[in-house]
């Protein structure tokens, strides 16, 4: 791109919510305009419009990305919108650039100053070209908002709201000149992934009042954005919308906020007001109203979620209304935390891209929606972050913890399994999920760096026992206060993690033919794989002897056949032992249904998903969720929230239990990256009586539907052409699946499993 275009930033910072504008004429004795593209940039967030008329839809547009080094553009069709004289106007806002980040209370990490970056490039019928840029001829100017922040929230004061800003002829008081920064072009990117959009809106269930008086509104779901109000009252009077995802004791559960006040303030004109907060989001279902004018109506509110656009690609239903809304959990959770970065948490102070959650949830992610881009995306900053910081990948990306002198009580910054195993195993999700070797192309580089890294750290035994470890986080049985105390040995999950990454480069390397790096990363698996056999396992037993390491141990193939039968038996005794509830944090979950499938437990796999007391799946549906949480008891049976200091109602990690559903449950896998290849092997079980699972891919469209009728078993697929099949049912010889549709009764074969 040849960039004419400056970054400039407003003389007056107006709030931190600076208008922008610039009017011209189109250059006469050319014809008519062919064709206008804008685009446009911002250190901070930036809407625009042309001649009065918004230049598109999307949200908190550039996104967040590692600013350091990579700034991305968005590129708009505005064509239409050209006048022959034109007013361009943009509205800033201080986003992540400027805004809060993290739990330390700070805020501008990366830059003092909001800038806005423009080039509008004219074609016109004869060939000639105009260019309209920013630069020092723009004036600024206040705009109706007076305090933004992704965190605490918006304030608005309609009474300063003046369309005539965008209006040509325009001369406003109190505005004035711009200056340029100094901005290297050089960082600017165009967006891989996708843009952040509204994608759904919930009308009020419920307007109640408090114990204590406070009008509370209900919108039965939680979500992520903000709520749009419709109001008419007295010039001046304030309301105020504070938002949380939980009540407790009939009041606002703002705990879990810790200081993010989460509060959107309007300032009324007089006259008739629409308010929606768009340089801000919450994570919320419930609204705490104060200061409205009359009778609140259900209708003058509506609950507008956001997200970034993504295309919808899997789905799952059962004949258990409980699964099926967990599984809706599951999908709210993701919409709610895929807003531009992978986030852990949309509520409260932090709302990071923490590695280890996108590390344990991108299987299931990739089945669900189309993320290719959106993880594609977010990897390049991964990329980026590494190369700075000696080959390691943070615990956040992009990672803004590292301008913190200690991030919260983690030691410094180093590799440490699964999260910063998210470096190789998003990539090879991606690849598998979509067929596309680009990713394994583009990543290659951070991928090989990590393990060589971790290869660093291992001891002179070849265990990744030394250093910080997270371990298997969140684990239930850890106390509240200590959510790494987890009964896992952290050296156990570390090394495990360590081979499967290492596995998984070798196998990249071979892909892409590359010779050297292959056996590299071969001798390095088979190393460790040893280690963890001579000094993690005795006749089948595992160190620590808990369900988390047997559950990494035979799902990431750590094992010779004899020691997996053991490993499978006592996962299974241990899953009994604790009443079949959950017992895995961050690092086994995702695989312990699995483990226990792999190993012929599968009745012990459906039990665990099934099982509806603390800790369990379904024991958050039990107690009302509807979205996953960050802990197993976030809220306790008693309907109070966890005392400990960390606790999200929103959380995916705990939901990647949707993948096994997916694959074992609904019965659609890959054979071959990208689904050219698909096992079709529904596994039925824990009483369901039937199940739909149907996939797009980029081949066409999966779909299997399961029935149980007494002792016959019914499986109706579809296969798109092109795509070979496998047909794999209980009891049955494998076969060739034809394409088109199939539908075929078997009996239904005797449970298995070492329990009743």
């Amino acid at each position: 791109m040849n960039w004419q275009a400056r970054m400039i930033a407003a003389d007056n910072d107006f709030d931190g919510a600076p208008l922008l504008r610039r009017e011209f004429t189109l250059d006469e004795g050319h014809g008519a305009v062919s064709r206008a593209t804008l685009t446009l940039s911002a250190l901070g967030v930036v809407e625009a419009w042309l001649n009065g008329r918004p230049v598109s839809d999307d949200l908190l547009t550039p996104g967040w990305s590692s600013y350091e080094w990579r700034l991305r553009y968005a590129e708009y069709d505005v064509t239409d919108l050209v006048d022959s004289t034109s007013v361009l106007g943009f509205a800033l806002g201080n986003g992540w650039f400027r805004g809060r980040l993290g739990w330390s209370g700070r805020s501008a990490f990366y830059g003092e100053e909001l800038g806005a970056f423009a080039q509008l490039e004219i074609a016109f019928e004869d060939g000639a070209t105009q260019i309209v840029t920013t630069d020092e001829n723009w004036s600024a100017g206040p705009s109706a908002v007076l305090a933004n922040d992704l965190y605490d929230g918006e304030t608005i004061d309609a009474r300063r709201r003046d369309a005539s800003w965008l209006q040509a002829g325009f001369a406003g008081e109190n505005w004035v000149g711009v200056h340029a920064l100094d901005f290297d072009t050089a960082i600017l990117t165009p967006y891989i992934g996708p843009r952040v959009i509204r994608w759904n809106e919930l009308p009020v269930t419920e307007i109640t009042t408090s114990p204590s008086g406070k009008t509370l509104v209900d919108f039965g779901q939680n979500l992520v954005g903000w709520v749009r109000v419709r109001v008419q009252g007295p010039e001046g009077a304030e309301v105020s919308i504070k938002h949380a995802e939980v009540l407790e004791g009939g009041e606002l559960g703002t705990r879990p906020l810790r200081s993010a006040l989460a509060t959107d303030r309007y300032i009324l004109s007089g006259g008739e007001d629409v308010f929606e907060p768009t340089f801000t989001f919450h994570g919320f279902r419930y609204a705490e109203i104060t200061g409205w004018p009359g009778e609140l109506r259900p209708e003058d509110l509506t609950a507008v979620a956001i997200g970034s656009e993504l295309e919808r690609t899997g789905t799952f239903r059962t004949s258990d209304p409980m699964l099926n809304r967990f599984h809706d959990n599951v999908i709210w959770g993701m919409r709610g935390n895929f807003v531009d970065v992978p986030t852990d948490c949309p509520q409260r102070d932090e709302r990071l891209g923490w590695t280890g959650d996108i590390a344990a949830f991108a299987p299931t992610a990739a089945f669900l929606y189309d993320v290719d881009a959106f993880l594609s995306d977010w990897l390049r900053d991964l990329y980026l972050e590494q190369e700075h910081h000696d080959g390691i990948i943070g615990y956040v990306i992009p990672d803004v913890l590292k301008y913190l002198d200690k991030p919260g009580s983690f030691p410094e910054t180093e590799s440490t399994a699964i999260w910063s195993d998210a470096g190789v195993w998003v990539p090879w999700t991606l690849y598998q999920a979509y067929g596309d070797e680009e990713v394994l192309g583009h990543q290659f580089g951070s991928m090989a760096a990590h393990v060589r890294r971790v290869h660093s750290l291992l001891s002179p035994n070849g265990l990744w026992d030394t250093g910080f470890q997270f371990g298997d986080w969140l684990d239930p049985d850890a106390p509240p206060e200590d959510p790494a105390k987890a009964k896992a040995d952290t050296g156990v999950v570390a090394t495990a993690c360590a081979y499967r990454s290492a596995a998984i480069v070798a196998e990249t390397a071979k892909i892409l033919g590359r010779e050297a790096e292959h056996a590299e990363f071969a001798e390095l698996a088979a190393k460790l794989r040893d280690a963890f056999n001579e000094h993690y396992v005795d006749n089948g037993r595992v160190f620590s002897d808990c369900t988390t390491v047997y559950a990494l141990a035979i799902v990431f193939g750590l094992l010779d056949d004899a020691d997996e039968v053991v490993a499978g038996d006592r996962l299974a005794e241990l899953a009994e032992e604790a009443g079949y509830r959950i017992s895995t944090g961050f690092a086994g979950t995702p695989f312990i249904t699995d483990a226990l499938t792999k190993t012929g437990h599968l009745d012990v796999a459906y039990k665990l998903l099934l099982e509806r007391e603390c800790p369990s799946w379904l024991y958050s549906v039990s107690m009302g969720a509807t979205t996953v949480w960050e802990r197993w008891d976030s809220m306790l049976p008693d309907g109070t929230i966890n005392p400990g200091e960390m606790t999200s109602f929103n959380h995916y990690a705990l939901g990647a239990v949707a993948d096994w559903m997916h694959r074992v449950v609904g019965g659609i896998s890959p054979l071959a990256p990208g689904y050219s290849k698909v096992l079709i092997a529904p596994q039925p079980g824990g009483g369901l009586t039937e199940v739909e699972t149907a996939l797009e891919t980029r081949h066409g469209r999966i779909a299997v539907r399961w029935v149980v009728s007494g002792d016959r078993f019914t499986v109706d697929v579809d296969v798109p052409a092109g795509v070979e099949g496998v047909f794999r049912l209980p009891g049955q010889d494998d076969r060739a699946l034809e394409q088109g549709h199939t539908s075929v009764t078997v009996p239904l074969p005797a449970p298995v499993g070492v329990s009743s």
